[in-house]
């Protein structure tokens, strides 16, 4: 065993398998190695392998390492990502879409890429387009985070439901959302960061079959406690991981950094 993989710490907490790696760019090449490894085994199987993709801070590490990676099968990549903020254009600092093409679409030569159109006139049409896209696609493959309230996508604790029956959807950010995206430096303020988005629901996400999930940072270690000791509920929509049957949380030991207990003696 080498040096890296021996500092590598484990944890399973139902289905929810968890890596802790010495540092933030370890656990995101090691998520980009999973992520990698997925889409070779697809591609033996797919003539077309639909990934979504995450954005914001938590992405750096995991798309750099990812697009860096030789001689993957980005000819058959269909990409979706999960979410947009309304009202923004796809210029704007803050945009994912502007965030997936600087770090994803701009290094590699994909298939397709599907993007949410935030600055729609409208936005419930543009959330049944794009549902209806994600379902021709079928999804094996999604790259997520976790927001410090436990969101998936921008499935905030106030308007999460795990039996939701859109695929997307309009919502409204909370104020904790809307706090970590200021001060990830996204925004100048809170009053800049738009009070509504488009974002995949959680049984979207749910039904891929595989999913890699990239939370480093010390903001995200209450969060991470979080997910692995609270009841499953959408008051931290994070802990219902626990029941995904492939799903993996790479963690740097800034965001493990609450787990000591947890961790003793594994």
């Amino acid at each position: 065993m080498n040096t890296a993989s021996a500092q590598v710490k484990h944890l399973q907490v139902g289905n929810m398998k968890v890596e802790i790696h010495p540092d933030r760019s370890s656990a995101g090449a090691a998520a980009a190695l999973a992520a990698a490894k997925a889409m070779k085994d697809l591609e033996q199987t797919r003539d077309s392998i639909a990934v979504i993709f995450a954005t914001g801070a938590s992405q750096f590490d995991t798309l750099e390492s990812l697009t860096s990676i030789d001689n993957l099968p980005w000819n058959r990549v269909r990409g979706f990502h999960m979410d947009e903020y309304i009202g923004i254009s796809p210029d704007h600092p803050a945009s994912f879409r502007r965030y997936l093409r600087e770090k994803l679409t701009s290094k590699v030569r994909m298939k397709e890429f599907f993007e949410v159109d935030g600055s729609s006139p409208n936005p419930k049409e543009t959330s049944r387009e794009y549902a209806a896209q994600l379902h021709s696609a079928d999804p094996q493959l999604c790259l997520l985070g976790i927001g410090e309230n436990g969101h998936l996508a921008f499935n905030d604790p106030p308007v999460a439901d795990f039996n939701d029956p859109l695929d997307v959807k309009v919502v409204r950010l909370d104020a904790v959302c809307r706090q970590q995206q200021m001060a990830e430096g996204w925004f100048k303020s809170v009053e800049e960061v738009p009070e509504e988005a488009i974002t995949l629901t959680i049984p979207a996400l749910f039904r891929v079959p595989k999913l890699i999930a990239s939370v480093p940072g010390k903001r995200k270690a209450k969060i991470v406690r979080r997910t692995i000791e609270e009841q499953i509920s959408t008051a931290c929509p994070a802990t219902l991981l626990r029941t995904h049957p492939d799903v993996t949380v790479y963690l740097d030991t800034d965001s493990a950094s609450e787990l000591d207990g947890i961790l003793e003696g594994r």
